[in-house]
């Protein structure tokens, strides 16, 4: 059976509010593109930050979180998730490696992969764009990646494992295919299989994040698998 377009359908689109609606639309499509990151370098065969220097530097977009080089080494205190994002894309699978100690006997170790590359809390409550791998969140208490929201009923909790303040722990993180896997000093912390794996624009950035506690991070590395 065909279908007829009827005349007085047409008509409708040409009234004045139809108008006015399309044309916010099409705005807001606009505003939304120009707030993605443009422009920033993939990580290449890989990519290396020491910290040995005196300013984060044109790799890091700061979204307001009070991240700084102090010593040779990147500090943060009560960020309240706004995270330091890193100027590079990532390839689908990678992976990141740093050194980190807590100060703060809530551990709360927290960095994210596979984010936006902008996005930050703008209240209390904050739900990412990545897959969050936290070390001792929740009062020292629990192991955790999830994708996007950290308090979701489909986060992952990893067997127990406290951080002990003042000890540095080389982390790793690896993303192959749909699995996303955690160590801690070369001991599974936690992982995670998603059917629908963070990929594309707006899933690319990898970001430090923080709450509360003083953190100290070094020696990133990030390697394509």
């Amino acid at each position: 059976m065909t279908s007829t377009l009827r005349p007085h359908t047409c008509a409708l689109r040409s009234r004045p509010e139809a108008r006015a609606s399309t044309a916010l639309a099409c705005l807001l499509g606009v505003l939304l593109a120009s707030c993605l990151p443009r422009g920033d370098p993939a990580v290449g065969d890989g990519f290396q930050d020491t910290f040995e220097r005196t300013e984060l530097g044109n790799n890091w977009r700061s979204t307001g979180g009070p991240f700084s080089i102090v010593d040779g080494k990147l500090k943060v205190k009560g960020a309240q998730n706004r995270p330091l994002w890193l100027r590079r894309t990532l390839p689908r699978d990678a992976r990141v490696e740093f050194d980190v100690r807590s100060e703060s006997q809530d551990g709360d170790i927290k960095a994210e992969l596979y984010g936006d590359g902008l996005s930050k809390a703008t209240d209390a409550s904050y739900t990412a764009t990545s897959y969050v791998v936290i070390f001792g969140g929740w009062k020292n208490s629990k192991n955790v990646i999830a994708r996007m929201n950290e308090h979701g009923a489909d986060r992952v909790v990893g067997k127990a494992r406290s951080v002990v303040p003042g000890r540095t722990y080389h982390m790793k993180i690896e993303r192959k295919g749909d699995t996303i896997s955690a160590w801690v000093d070369g001991d599974l912390l936690a992982q995670m299989k998603d059917a629908n794996p963070l990929a594309g624009s707006g899933h690319e950035y990898f970001a430090f994040n923080n709450w509360q506690a003083e953190l100290w991070f070094d020696n990133l590395k990030i390697t394509p698998l």
